[in-house]
């Protein structure tokens, strides 16, 4: 009778030896029992890895460790109990439905930035809708929340959700936040059902699956558009930061502040420039600048010229001292003057005879005489 039993526990003191073999002990509210799986048992008679807390059903036999003089229970296969099951169906559904395509990236609609409304699909009670309303008050008080009030756990419970969703997929709101606190595979299998990864992925309104804790992952989290590791974190990625929102407004204006202030400043310099060419090739400008350039020639020109003028007078006054000096009138002075006898000059008294005209010529003018007599100095 104790070569071939099934023995249910949880697996608790889970020891893998470096041979392949796996000590361990089932035990139950009542007691424990030591148990071992040889590594020739393991590699047929278990496919997953065990460790603790797992609840499982051994299949093997009981004998005596004869060095302890214990009875020991000799493993020949493993099953998973509970969740064990669960999570197989969980991995069969969640490939069927990704070869479905219900996970592709390329259906996931992007999240609003600035939402106005968002739905919440979760319990009316517990830490899942307080943590909720507690962010978005934090990051935006102005978004309005509409609760849908859902079973989240239990019987009946992927019924209300789906009803949830397609009941605030018709109110025209920005985004919808499904999602509930942590717990077991048992209390988040209402969001690994069938019925509700479709109702996820057929919704028209962008979801933000929050389900759970960070390690927790559903079906429907697969099938939102995007997933948040826990409720207040879906609210989080659904509601913008409004003082963040505003700061970012603020750097904006700043930046289009200073581009237009550089873009004016560009401007006003070109017009001035404009400007200037405008004035430079405008006739009257033209007519103006070439009248005072034409004034300031004439000023040269006529400095130009009295400088030439006066240096003419003053080379004029050199020359005529200098012809002065060599005039014969100007050496008629004192009484001395120049004689002429028929238009010749006289230079001796034998030049002349009585009754000759003669021209005297002085420095201020002539005389007209007549010789009466000549006297020699030797006579």
């Amino acid at each position: 009778m104790l070569k071939n039993l099934a023995v249910s526990g949880e697996v608790s003191n889970c020891k893998y030896h470096s041979m392949g073999h796996i000590y361990f002990s089932l035990k139950d509210e009542s007691g424990a029992i030591p148990a071992v799986m040889f590594r020739g048992n393991a590699a047929t008679g278990l496919n997953f890895k065990l460790e603790n807390g797992q609840s499982v059903t051994v299949t093997g036999r009981m004998d005596v460790y004869e060095r302890d003089g214990r009875y020991q229970l000799y493993a020949y296969s493993i099953e998973q109990n509970g969740a064990g099951r669960l999570y197989e169906e969980y991995n069969k559904l969640k490939y069927r439905l990704n070869e479905e395509g219900l996970f592709d990236f390329e259906f996931k609609k992007p999240i609003p930035k600035y939402p106005k409304r968002i739905g919440i699909v979760t319990a009316k009670t517990g830490a899942a809708i307080q943590d909720i309303i507690n962010v978005a008050k934090r990051r935006n008080p102005y978004v309005q929340l509409i609760l849908y009030p859902a079973k989240v756990q239990g019987e009946g419970a992927a019924d209300t959700i789906i009803k949830g969703i397609k009941t605030l997929d018709k109110m025209n709101l920005d985004t919808i936040i499904i999602g509930r606190g942590g717990g077991s595979m048992e209390d988040l299998w209402a969001f690994n059902e069938e019925k509700v990864v479709r109702a996820v992925f057929e919704a028209d309104t962008p979801i933000i699956s929050g389900t759970g804790h960070e390690i927790d992952i559903t079906l429907a989290d697969y099938a939102a558009d995007m997933r948040a590791p826990t409720p207040s974190a879906a609210c989080e990625l659904a509601v913008p930061d409004v003082m963040s929102a505003i700061g970012q407004l603020n750097s904006y204006k700043s930046g289009l502040d200073m581009r237009m202030n550089a873009r004016l400043s560009l401007i006003k310099a070109n017009l001035e420039t404009y400007q200037r060419r405008l004035m430079a090739a405008n006739p009257v400008s033209r007519y103006k600048e070439q009248t005072q350039y034409l004034s300031e020639l004439y000023d040269v020109m006529n400095r130009s010229v009295m400088h030439k003028y006066e240096l003419s007078v003053h080379r004029l006054d050199v020359l005529t001292a200098r012809l002065n000096a060599l005039s014969p009138t100007a050496k008629l002075v004192g009484g001395l003057g120049y004689i002429e006898s028929n238009g010749t000059p006289v230079g001796s008294v034998c030049d002349v005879c009585n009754k000759d005209k003669l021209v005297v010529t002085l420095h201020d003018g002539r005389i007209n005489a007549v010789v009466t007599e000549v006297i020699k100095e030797d006579e």
